[in-house]
């Protein structure tokens, strides 16, 4: 009888972590769908030009030193990421190198990347594992020499890379930390509107003060708080606004990238919109 009893208690045991273990999983892809809206890993990932599988690479992104190709990021077991650990995907944004030690160029945005917390990070993971495979080999980069010897990578990571994860600044209200976290890591903004120097590197003495002819020959605008050049004359609520609707204070619609961009951050909470709001309004006013 007692030893039945143990069976039954053992068999509910059982039962009950395989649930929580469900849920957690669950829990942990959903949080991963939300932070890859919000980074916009499918704008980089999906050849949409080309009527490209979702996250099967083939992206092109022109810039002066070439052209990239986003890589396939489907669990895909020859093509994708589909032999990735979670520990080796952890390692790869936040270090900027791949499982067999390949230096990623610095147009995959690791530099950014880095900042995340490894829960976050994981979550992405999750969130990827659980999309459908795609068969499809990634596109080999057109890089121009001498940008094309990976070796020259380690004098870049040497003079250009540091390592996160992010820090919080005790200092600081709660919803500017995290506005600094989702601005600067998740989103990665200045990826885009911060202009670079010679090597491609992030200037950050003009962060987010906008650049001309980026990628693709796009441009991005001023995002720091000065009242003519930038975004100084708008609200929290204005700019809010935008994150959600694409429109601009005075009814314009974003175009280019950042249309792309505002099909994800228009899936944040209310909240954490606030939050990129009020980090961009305590920004240092450029006149870029």
């Amino acid at each position: 009888m007692i030893s039945k009893r143990l069976g039954v208690s053992a068999a509910a045991l059982a039962l009950l972590f395989s649930v929580s273990s469900h849920a957690a999983d669950d829990d942990a892809v959903k949080r991963g769908e939300y932070l890859f809206h919000a980074a916009d890993c499918v704008g980089c990932h999906t050849d949409v030009k080309n009527q490209g599988k979702p996250l099967a690479g083939g992206r092109a992104l022109d810039t002066p030193f070439g052209v990239y190709y986003g890589p396939n990021i489907t669990p895909d077991p020859q093509h994708g990421i589909g032999k990735w650990t979670e520990a080796q995907f952890v390692s790869a944004l936040r270090t900027g190198l791949g499982p067999d030690g390949t230096r990623f160029y610095p147009v995959f945005p690791f530099t950014s990347f880095t900042w995340m917390t490894d829960e976050d990070l994981k979550a992405i993971y999750a969130y990827l594992k659980a999309q459908a495979p795609v068969a499809q080999p990634s596109k080999p980069h057109e890089v121009k020499f001498p940008f094309n010897i990976r070796f020259s990578l380690v004098g870049w990571r040497i003079l250009f890379f540091n390592q996160g994860p992010l820090k919080t600044d005790p200092s600081k209200p709660a919803d500017w930390n995290r506005g600094n976290y989702l601005v600067n890591a998740v989103a990665h903004c200045g990826e885009c509107h911060t202009p670079r120097n010679s090597f491609g590197a992030m200037d950050q003495a003009r962060a987010f003060s906008g650049v001309k002819n980026g990628p693709d020959g796009q441009s991005a605008p001023n995002i720091t708080p000065h009242p003519d050049k930038g975004i100084g004359k708008w609200s929290i609520e204005e700019i809010m606004d935008l994150l959600e609707s694409g429109q601009t204070p005075e009814m314009d619609f974003v175009g280019s990238g950042m249309a792309e961009v505002v099909k994800g951050t228009a899936k944040l909470t209310a909240e954490d919109r606030r939050a990129m709001a009020v980090y961009l309004k305590s920004l240092k006013p450029i006149g870029g």
